[in-house]
C-alpha cells in the first residue's frame, strides 16, 4: 500500500468546451494508462450523448501512476466532474475529493461564467489551484493575455499559469509535475475511525450498486460492515478496489486513497453522493460536511405517446433511476394525456437527455409537457402547499399569495453587448446587482432572476443578443412572491390539463393570444364548430373558433321556395349541433410543443 504522501487527488474544471476531457486523454496517455492513439477521444466520456453534445454528464474517475522528476512514483487520481450548470451538486462533491483542482480556460475565448463558478466551489473546498491556459496552438489563441486575466482572478503569479494544448501535448508534461509539487497530499489519518465519502455511483446490473469513494480517515477493508450515514443503511462490503481503466481488486482502502466499493446495494438512493460511509463497530464521530439532499428544480410529465406503452415507461423509468439518484418521479393521470409520470429534473439540460435516453435506450416516444418550476402557495387558512403542477394549483379564490424560486445569474459578455443584455434581463423581470470588469474588453453581470424564466430560452436569446460572446451560470437563492395566476387552456368548454402554465399576472393576455393563435393552428378542422379559450379562473382572455367543415346540403336544391332550402341548413345545423355535444377533439402531440415555440 502507498503511504498518503505520494497520492495526489485532483479534479479538472473548466467552461463547457474548453478541453477538460481532451487534457485528462493526454494525461492518461502521458502515465501510460491507456496506449497512445489506442483508444477513442474523451475516453472518459463513455456515454454516446455526451461524445455527440461534447460535454460530460456523468463524473467519472480514475488513478494513475506517474514517475515524476524526482525519481519517485505517485498515485495520481483524477475526479472528473460534470460540465454543465445543471450537475453543480455533483461538482462540489467530487471536488470535496480531492485536495487541488486544475482550472482550464480557453485560450480564444477567456474566462466564462463557469470558470468563475467552479473557481469559487474549490475555493470554498480549499483547494490548491493549477491555472491553465488551454488551445494555445489556435490561429485566434492570446495565451499572454488569457493568462493574465487567470493571475488577476485567482491572485497567483503569472509565472504560475500554465500554457498548454491539450489536443498537440504540449504542456501536459509540466502540468503533470505541477500536480506532483503543487498539490499536497491527503490529510486524513489511517488509525482514525473510518469515514469515507460517495462522489459517485453507478448501477451494475449483475453486480448491483458500484458506490465511488474517497476514503477520509481510518482504513476499510472486504468484509466490514457499514453504514450509509444520510439513508442509515447497512451492509457488509464484498469488493474494494481502484479506479483504473477497469475495476482493480484490492482488500482494503486506507486515508487519502480514492476507489470502488461492492456490497450488494440494490439502489442508487442507498448510496447518495455527498453522503458518509462508517464502520458500524468503530462509528466515527460524525458524517463529513457538505452533504444535502439534491432536490429537482424543474418539472415536467411523461406520457407515453400510445397509451399501451404505460407499464414499459414504468420500468424504463424504474431502470433510468438505478444510474440517476437525482431523477424523481410519480404516477399522474391527464384527463388529454392518460396515464403518464410527472418527473423532476435538476434542469432543462437533465430533462433533455433523459428523454433522449428513454427513446435511445428503452425505444419510447415520449410527450413531454411544458416544463415547470416548483411554486409555494400560501392559502387563507395557514397552509403552504407546493404545487409543481399547474393543473394541482388551488383555486385562486383561496390563495393568498405565491412564491417562486429565484436565482442569481451571471453573465459574462463583451462590454459592447451590456444594452441588449439589460434588456433581455429586464423583460424577464431580472433585477440588476452588479457589475464587475473581467478584462478591459469584458465585463460581469450580477442579475436576481426568476428560474422559471430562464428554464425555456433564455440561453439561446442570450447567446443571439450577444452574437455568441456571452456565457451564462445561475444558482438558486431562495424563493420570492411574486403575481402569478393559473392559465388554463379549454377545448370546447374541456380544460386541457396538461397545458396549463403558472405565469406572471402582466403577461397573461400576451401569452394567452399566442397560445390559443397557435393552437387554432396545430387542431384539425372537425365536422362542428371547435371553440378554443385561454382563462384565468372563470375569465375568458382570449378565444379562437374553428369553423366546422361544411357539406353543401343545398347544392341538389334548385328552383322552388326558400323554405326548402332553410329547411335543409336548419338540419344540417341541428346534426352538427348534435355531434358537438357528443364528438370529442383529439388534439396533436405538436400542441404539447406549441408553448416551447411561442415568442417570449
Amino acid at each position: 500500500m502507498k503511504i498518503s504522501k505520494q497520492i495526489r487527488n485532483f479534479s479538472i474544471i473548466a467552461h463547457i468546451d474548453h478541453g477538460k476531457s481532451t487534457l485528462a486523454d493526454r494525461i492518461l496517455e502521458l502515465t501510460g494508462a491507456v496506449g497512445v492513439g489506442t483508444h477513442v477521444e474523451q475516453i472518459l466520456d463513455n456515454m454516446e450523448l455526451e461524445r455527440e453534445r461534447g460535454i460530460t454528464i456523468k463524473s467519472h474517475a480514475i488513478k494513475m501512476d506517474y514517475k515524476a522528476a524526482d525519481g519517485e512514483v505517485y498515485e495520481l487520481n483524477l475526479i472528473d466532474t460534470p460540465g454543465h450548470v445543471d450537475f453543480t451538486y455533483e461538482v462540489s462533491r467530487s471536488l470535496a475529493a480531492c485536495e487541488g483542482a486544475l482550472i482550464l480556460v480557453d485560450a480564444t475565448q477567456g474566462i466564462e461564467a463557469q470558470t468563475i463558478s467552479n473557481l469559487y466551489l474549490a475555493l470554498e473546498n480549499d483547494l490548491e489551484i493549477i491555472p491553465i491556459v488551454n488551445k494555445i496552438d489556435m490561429p485566434a489563441a492570446r495565451p499572454e493575455d488569457v493568462a493574465f486575466e487567470i493571475a488577476e482572478l485567482i491572485g497567483c503569479d503569472i509565472g504560475d499559469v500554465i500554457l498548454a494544448s491539450a489536443k498537440t501535448g504540449e504542456g501536459v508534461p509540466e502540468i503533470l509535475e505541477a500536480i506532483v509539487k503543487r498539490i499536497p497530499p491527503p490529510s486524513g489519518n489511517p488509525n482514525d475511525p473510518p469515514r469515507a465519502l460517495i462522489f459517485d455511483s453507478f448501477y451494475d446490473t449483475y453486480r448491483g450498486v458500484v458506490v465511488y469513494i474517497r476514503v477520509v480517515d481510518g482504513t476499510i477493508s472486504v468484509g466490514d460492515k457499514i453504514k450509509f450515514f444520510a439513508s442509515n443503511k447497512q451492509y457488509e462490503i464484498d469488493e474494494l478496489g481502484y479506479l483504473t481503466m477497469s475495476l482493480e481488486k484490492t482488500g482494503s482502502l486506507s486515508a487519502g486513497e480514492v476507489g470502488y466499493l461492492m456490497a450488494n446495494v440494490k439502489s442508487v438512493g442507498d448510496a447518495r453522493v455527498g453522503d458518509t460511509i462508517l464502520l458500524v463497530n468503530n462509528l466515527a464521530a460524525g458524517q463529513l460536511p457538505g452533504y444535502r439532499e439534491v432536490k429537482p428544480m424543474v418539472f415536467s410529465g411523461f406520457y407515453p405517446t400510445d397509451p399501451g406503452d404505460f407499464e414499459d415507461l414504468r420500468s424504463a423509468l424504474e431502470k433510468l433511476k438505478l444510474n440517476d439518484a437525482s431523477l424523481v418521479y410519480e404516477p399522474e393521470t391527464s384527463a388529454a394525456l392518460g396515464f403518464g409520470f410527472r418527473c423532476g429534473f435538476l434542469g432543462l439540460l437533465h430533462l433533455e437527455i433523459s428523454q433522449e435516453r428513454l427513446f435511445r435506450e428503452y425505444d419510447l416516444d415520449i410527450v413531454a409537457t411544458v416544463p415547470n418550476v416548483e411554486y409555494k402557495v400560501f392559502t387563507k387558512k395557514g397552509e403552504v402547499v407546493t404545487v409543481e403542477n399547474p393543473a394541482k394549483m388551488p383555486d385562486i379564490l383561496e390563495i393568498e399569495r405565491i412564491e417562486e424560486p429565484y436565482v442569481e445569474a451571471e453573465i459574462i459578455t463583451p462590454h459592447e453587448f451590456v444594452s441588449p443584455i439589460m434588456d433581455l434581463v429586464k423583460d424577464r423581470r431580472g433585477e440588476y446587482v452588479a457589475t464587475d470588469f473581467v478584462d478591459p474588453t469584458r465585463v460581469l453581470l450580477r442579475f436576481n432572476i426568476p428560474l422559471a424564466e430562464i428554464i425555456f430560452d433564455f440561453f439561446d436569446k442570450m447567446k443571439t443578443v450577444s452574437r455568441g460572446y456571452g456565457s451564462f451560470d445561475y444558482k438558486l437563492i431562495g424563493y420570492r412572491p411574486s403575481d402569478l395566476v393559473k392559465l388554463d387552456i379549454r377545448v370546447n368548454t374541456d380544460l386541457v390539463d396538461a397545458l396549463s402554465i403558472i405565469i406572471h399576472k402582466d403577461r397573461t393576455y400576451d401569452w394567452g393570444q399566442k397560445l390559443v393563435s397557435k393552437l387554432k393552428e396545430l387542431i384539425p378542422r372537425q365536422m362542428y364548430e371547435v371553440i378554443i379559450q385561454a382563462a384565468v379562473g372563470s375569465r375568458v382572455i382570449s378565444r379562437a373558433r374553428c369553423s366546422p367543415l361544411r357539406k353543401n346540403v343545398t347544392a341538389k336544391c334548385y328552383g322552388g321556395d326558400i323554405t326548402r332550402k332553410r329547411k335543409l341548413l336548419e338540419r344540417q345545423k341541428e346534426g352538427k349541433r348534435r355531434m358537438k355535444m357528443v364528438g370529442s377533439v383529439e388534439i396533436p402531440q405538436d400542441a404539447f410543443f406549441a408553448v416551447l415555440k411561442i415568442e417570449r
